[in-house]
């Protein structure tokens, strides 16, 4: 498909034509500069993204208030009936308030969950730049009404409902966007640590809207959103300036997404032979793809979808054994969640749109192995995860003596700890192949660690920020983790093999399952917490162990997989002694 110069946005354009005037003999690597521009372009897309949602949960500290501590305003009246609430914002001024917030967040968290099964199809078929622009726009829009509500008196439940539904639905856009807009520039060879960095996006949004949302909460609670409202906006105005979403745009060759299977065997991960598919070996032998294995002979074999068993990451930390021969080995190869970001969506904007089979539905993607799976287990993840970003300024306001801002700012420690244990976490898992396991001990180690910051965190300032960080580190690793084992899932079984078309389908399916538990758990928490607090810990506490049991297939294979691999090894050494 031919590009021409409607392709390369204005600030590109215009920033070429005056380096062209001024710097005609420039020898840097147009690649690189491109590809570490679209990593900070994105980067800061998608914190823009998380700082606009961030501010309810820190608003909500002043909506609905205990209002008898404080000195009223002159001319205010005061009765029995309004002692309590005359401080709140109507209508989150009675005594269902945390309902009527919580059932605020889940307006927004439904919406965003529909929006997320519709964002990964639409945007693998527009152009990727005014899908962001678009979406970022309309975003900090909605964020400015309900801020807005604060200067114009708005007291209308409707209203509220209608802005958050919206603004739910418009953030969808951002995931599937920045993640087909860094797949298209990155190959396989770029992945690693530095996708790990960049995943902390989220946590870097969430610590920047609190800190915003916390200055202005008490003094005018409006530019608590207009402010990040305003930022996204802008952001929306630069991608649509800057974003270039194809390489050959701009003059630059695609990425390689499809190296041979020598390649794909050295990015250190290979399947399960399935036990029924062995007559004639021991039921307990798992065999595994080795780097002599060509792509010709493998490609020759099919495996019947229904039958195959779980993908998991082979031990990186073991040296590759061969077992078999080639032809014997029928094998996949599982890659890292950066080769999900490397990956190239098929979009009009690619250039292997016409030439890539099609996109597979949801019936046939939720017939792949694992996909229910994870599915539910990336629910449950996602309902921890959400319900501290949603309420956690609200639970540290009414459990500590510290105010609406105080609270905003301690809440920030949650997001540290969560970008150290993301990175703690894919740094785990790269290191040993076991991303399941890890993943396990995580949660494993979560569970008690949610009752003691629930317990003992308000004893004292530093012991609310030590909890706090390790429950951050603790709740985020797993999410970030289960995320990855999803991609990992996705990107190797054989009914997607050189289908990113299909990919996006079943990642979409992950993704909106995912976040409507990220719905529910603030939804229920605001009904929960009514009834103290503790019950909303016990909450996430068995979300906790129902993610682990999820996991436990995908952990019991790793371990096997590992024992295997062992035994081989001994069994080499023994050989060559």
């Amino acid at each position: 498909m031919p590009h021409s110069a409607h392709d390369v946005p204005l600030g590109v354009a215009i920033i070429r034509k005056f380096g062209s005037c001024f710097c005609p003999n420039f020898r840097g690597s147009r690649p690189f500069i491109y590809r570490t521009s679209i990593l900070l372009l994105t980067f800061f897309t998608y914190t823009a993204y998380h700082m606009s949602r961030k501010p309810i949960s820190v608003v909500k500290n002043v909506l609905s208030q205990n209002c008898s501590g404080l000195i009223p305003p002159p001319g205010t009246h005061i009765d029995d009936d309004n002692k309590d609430s005359w401080c709140d914002w109507a209508p989150f001024d009675g005594k269902n308030s945390q309902t009527l917030l919580g059932t605020l967040d889940s307006a927004f968290l439904f919406a965003y969950a529909a929006g997320m099964f519709l964002s990964g199809f639409i945007a693998e078929r527009v152009n990727l730049r005014y899908f962001l622009a678009l979406g970022m726009l309309t975003s900090g829009f909605f964020t400015y009404l309900f801020g807005v509500s604060y200067s114009q008196g708005i007291h209308s439940l409707p209203y509220f409902f209608i802005v958050q539904t919206i603004a739910g639905f418009a953030q969808s856009t951002g995931w599937p966007g920045v993640v087909t807009a860094v797949g298209n520039w990155f190959g396989k060879g770029k992945r690693g640590l530095i996708f790990g960095i960049w995943n902390s996006h989220t946590s870097v949004g969430n610590i920047l809207g609190s800190l915003i949302a916390g200055h202005f909460v008490e003094s005018n609670w409006g530019m608590s959103f207009i402010i990040p409202g305003a930022i996204i906006g802008f952001m929306g105005f630069i991608i649509f300036l800057f974003l270039v979403t194809d390489p050959r745009s701009v003059g630059c060759h695609p990425p390689d997404h499809h190296g041979n299977r020598q390649e794909e065997i050295r990015s250190g991960y290979s399947s399960i032979e399935d036990e029924s598919s062995s007559p004639g070996r021991n039921r307990n032998m798992r065999l595994y793809a080795n780097g002599s294995t060509s792509s010709s002979a493998s490609s020759s074999i099919t495996i019947d979808p229904e039958r195959e068993s779980l993908l998991t990451p082979t031990d990186n930390s073991v040296d590759s054994t061969e077992v078999g021969t080639p032809d014997k080995v029928p094998s996949e190869i599982t890659i890292s969640s950066a080769d999900i970001l490397a990956k190239a969506p098929v979009s009009l904007n690619n250039p292997d749109f016409h030439r890539r089979e099609k996109a597979i539905g949801f019936i046939q993607a939720l017939r792949i192995p694992g996909v229910i799976e994870f599915s539910l287990c990336l629910f449950f993840a996602k309902l921890i995860n959400y319900t501290f970003l949603f309420w956690l300024p609200r639970y540290i306001n009414a459990s500590t003596s510290f105010d609406a801002s105080e609270s905003a700012d301690l809440s920030t420690l949650f997001d540290v700890g969560g970008i150290v244990g993301g990175i703690i976490a894919g740094v785990l898992s790269d290191v040993t192949g076991m991303s399941a396991v890890t993943c396990a001990v995580m949660l494993v180690v979560a569970i008690p660690m949610l009752f003691i910051y629930q317990t003992f965190g308000t004893i004292s300032l530093a012991s609310n920020i030590l909890l706090l960080m390790s429950v951050g580190l603790l709740v985020n690793g797993p999410y970030a983790l289960i995320t990855t084992a999803v991609s990992t899932e996705l990107g190797t079984h054989q009914s997607l093999r050189g289908s990113a078309r299909a990919l996006a389908t079943v990642t979409a399916i992950i993704d909106g399952t995912g976040s409507i538990g990220a719905a529910v758990g603030p939804l229920i928490a605001g009904t929960v917490s009514d009834y103290g607090w503790d019950n909303v810990f016990y909450m996430l506490m068995v979300a906790d162990v129902i993610a682990l049991v999820l996991l436990s297939r995908l952990v019991k294979h790793e371990i096997e997989r590992f024992r295997e691999r062992r035994r081989e090894m001994r069994f080499k050494r023994e050989r060559m002694a």
